[in-house]
């Protein structure tokens, strides 16, 4: 087993049926510590870490697998299935990324989501929660100097999940997931473009240190206030990219159809000057 793994499954000391191993690894999904797309240890490595057999352990990976929570390559192991991705169904995700108003109500409901997770993040985060946070705003701040705006949006992502783990409440921890997942997916809104915007990068690092800031100092009301005000910058920024986006197709086209009338005007008086030259001398 890796060391990545160490220590994520108790042993059970009890009956050591596969319910039990069932109820554990759901256990770790819904506290979001095993995520989509994880890759669960060997059948060997998790049988002894459970202290069961392999035929109890294969019936509750079957379990889990009929439950849809996990799913079996054969011959390539046994992964964490994608259900954050289901809690929005394709076709509402597919008719959100048609309809440009689906923006603003997103972020209207993401900063209410994001406030009360920021509130409940600086009320119970551990030492741990505020480590991990920490790190991950170095790790921005890093980039951001590096001028790496990819792993700066990464971090990004990463820093608004760590604050959902931080806030405790595993409703919250889907449904922003759910969201972030739609966000990082480019449904609403291109969030390189709003990178591009002027002073946008060093605007959005304030707001996030004053965010990690008020959650780190266990300031509540802070907390909230701060990352409700991320959330109203980022409606700006994105009302702003979208009229720059507009601004300039029209200028685009401006700039087409100015070169098209002055090609057409130059050709009619080119012919005109032909018609002149061609016209017969006047006889003396």
């Amino acid at each position: 087993m890796s060391e990545r793994d160490e220590g994520l499954f108790a042993q059970i000391s009890h009956s050591r049926t596969a319910a039990e191993v069932v109820q554990q690894i759901e256990s770790l999904i819904l506290d979001g510590v095993l995520r989509d797309g994880d890759r669960l240890p060997g059948e060997r490595d998790m049988a002894q870490a459970f202290d069961v057999s392999r035929p109890i352990l294969r019936e509750a990976l079957k379990e889990l697998e009929a439950r849809g929570l996990v799913v079996s390559h054969h011959g390539g192991g046994t992964y964490i299935a994608d259900i954050i991705g289901q809690v929005f169904s394709k076709p509402i995700t597919e008719l959100i990324s048609r309809h440009a108003r689906a923006t603003r109500d997103y972020l209207e409901y993401r900063r209410e989501l994001e406030g009360l997770t920021a509130e409940l993040a600086a009320r119970r985060a551990t030492d741990t929660d505020r480590a991990l946070l920490s790190r991950i705003v170095d790790d921005m701040k890093q980039a951001h100097e590096s001028g790496n705006a990819e792993d700066e949006l990464a971090a990004d992502v990463e820093f608004h999940n760590a604050i959902g783990e931080a806030a405790h409440n595993i409703i919250l921890l889907h449904t922003m997931r759910a969201c972030y997942r739609l966000l990082s997916e480019g449904i609403f809104f291109n969030r390189k473009a709003v990178f591009a915007l002027h002073n946008a990068r060093e605007r959005l690092l304030e707001q996030h240190l004053a965010i990690h800031d008020a959650i780190v100092g266990g300031q509540a009301d802070e907390a909230k206030k701060a990352a409700q005000s991320h959330i109203d910058f980022v409606m700006q920024a994105v009302d702003e990219s979208v009229r720059a986006d507009e601004w300039g197709r029209v200028a685009k086209l401006r700039l087409i159809r100015r070169d098209g009338n002055s090609s057409q005007g130059r050709g009619s008086r080119n012919n005109n000057q032909l018609k002149t030259n061609d016209k017969p001398e006047a006889s003396s």
